[in-house]
């Protein structure tokens, strides 16, 4: 898969140091009709307000949520490969451990912040999986799926699945 991508780093040394790393992956390294854009956050920059691709961004600092992807500045050639590809099918890319924020559900002082387990749950929700199903497909106990469910109800206001799922959609939690 031979992807266009666009570099965005204001250090022309790292900027250097990313081209060689998008060439070695066998991408083309473009400025015009990107599959992906790669942005390089030092200090805390922000990326562009006009996004014309995907974003994967590479910040040690929070990263804004309508960005695709997001690792840490110190991702290996591995990492950034699989991002960069991830993110150009369409995928959200996050570091493990990494809780998904859901803005928008109420006042951005008190936007809650769903775990990675609390967000993959409300996917397979939305995919239509029962709670048997979806403790069947993580390898977790029925309990522990409608433990988790009842947090992440709680935390972005829902009172049923349905609307977990609509909430989800419409705040960019989830994708479908």
């Amino acid at each position: 898969m031979s992807l266009r991508v666009r570099l965005l780093a204001s250090d022309p040394i790292r900027h250097r140091g990313l081209a060689s790393v998008v060439e070695q992956a066998g991408f083309a390294v473009a400025d015009d009709a990107p599959d992906v854009l790669l942005c390089d956050l030092a200090d805390g920059a922000a990326p562009p307000a006009e996004l014309d691709a995907p974003a994967l961004v590479l910040t040690d600092s929070a990263a804004p949520a309508q960005v695709a992807g997001v690792l840490p500045r110190a991702a290996s050639p591995a990492q950034l490969d699989a991002a960069l590809r991830a993110v150009a099918a369409g995928l959200l890319v996050r570091p493990q451990g990494t809780t998904l924020s859901a803005p928008g559900f109420r006042s951005a002082e008190d936007a809650p912040s769903l775990t990675a387990r609390e967000a993959e749950i409300l996917v397979l929700v939305g995919q239509g999986l029962s709670n048997k199903g979806i403790a069947r497909r993580l390898g977790i106990s029925v309990h522990t799926v409608k433990f988790h469910l009842e947090a992440l109800f709680e935390k972005i206001g829902a009172t049923s699945r349905a609307e977990a799922v609509v909430l989800g959609l419409r705040h960019g939690v989830i994708e479908l």
